[in-house]
């Protein structure tokens, strides 16, 4: 029941000091959810052994360059690699035009069907759903349309403690009521509330991805509590007015906003290129919210399946 993210590009703008534009990947139980798309993510994946066929839901944050560069790339080798799946691309207005176009004018006719999903940059709401995740925007405030994305587990059906059984001489019908939350009348006519039966199966984990976005305390509400926080990082707080007038961030400022959402960890990304060690990030951020991580390239994160609430984890 793995929920692990790996970074694949953690750089803003530009490739440099062996980083990468922005990219990850999100695994919900062997689900894997890729999140923007710069340049060069495809390399990123062969040399991190992800495996691209697994991937059949793109969410692409804002259409600038270092979000969205590599996507073309991406969808084109999927495509001459042999891939007949469906993929769902969830993205600003302009996203089905820049791709469009690009396969028009290079006359490349994907050999999947490619399904377009315009996201809502100033509301959050769902947007994608299976049996397992939850998938919602979350508006953010940058120079261009922006949304963040948050991922949440799907709670599972009860389990039920196998001493009960015996104990109550449970039927099968009896037990299926019970995992679904229900409480039991027994042949003795005794009625047996349900919390006395059963047990959660585990906790739900939770990713919130915020892109480039200027400070913001309205994204709040959506963040409260989630095991994993990722927020751009793109300057230090000694160029505060910088981030103010390019709508970016600082270290100080993502630390904020996982202090006052309550997360389990809060993951930083997005460095402008005038840093060449991510550590004067991590340490701003620690000052104000001791469990910041500085994202660094092929990093993966773990929050582990517990029946408990867990902790997040790097692992590599």
């Amino acid at each position: 029941m793995i929920f692990e993210l790996t970074f694949l590009g953690t750089n803003s703008a530009l490739p440099a000091h062996g980083r990468y534009p922005s990219a990850q990947v999100l695994n919900i139980q062997d689900q894997l959810f890729l999140i923007d798309c710069g340049e060069g993510t495809q390399s990123r994946m062969v040399e991190y052994e992800i495996r691209q066929s697994k991937i059949s839901q793109i969410f692409i944050s804002h259409l600038h360059g270092d979000h969205v560069f590599g996507l073309i790339g991406l969808l084109t080798s999927l495509s001459l690699i042999g891939r007949k799946q469906k993929i769902d691309l969830f993205g600003p207005a302009g996203i089905k035009e820049i791709i469009e176009v690009q396969l028009r004018y290079s006359q490349t006719k994907l050999a999947y069907p490619l399904e377009f999903h315009i996201t809502n940059t100033e509301t959050f709401q769902l947007i994608f759903e299976n049996n397992t995740v939850e998938v919602y925007s979350i508006p953010l405030i940058h120079r261009i349309p922006t949304n963040g994305f948050l991922f949440k587990e799907k709670e599972r059906p009860l389990k039920i403690i196998s001493e009960k059984i015996e104990e109550y001489g449970l039927s099968i019908p009896q037990i299926k009521a019970a995992k679904k939350g229900q409480d039991v009348l027994l042949d003795d006519d005794r009625l047996l509330p349900n919390h006395l039966l059963t047990k959660a199966s585990y906790t739900p984990r939770s990713y919130a991805y915020c892109s480039d976005t200027l400070y913001t305390e309205t994204i709040i509400p959506y963040i409260q509590h989630v095991d994993l926080l990722y927020h751009e990082s793109t300057f230090l707080k000694e160029n505060q007015q910088r981030a103010i007038e390019t709508m970016h961030s600082t270290a100080a400022d993502a630390a904020k906003i996982a202090l006052k959402g309550e997360v389990g960890m809060l993951l930083l990304g997005h460095y402008s290129s005038r840093h060449r060690d991510v550590n004067v990030f991590e340490k701003e951020a620690q000052t104000l919210f001791a469990n910041s991580v500085a994202g660094r390239e092929g990093m993966r994160v773990q929050v582990p399946y517990l029946e408990e609430m867990a902790k997040p984890q790097v692992v590599q």
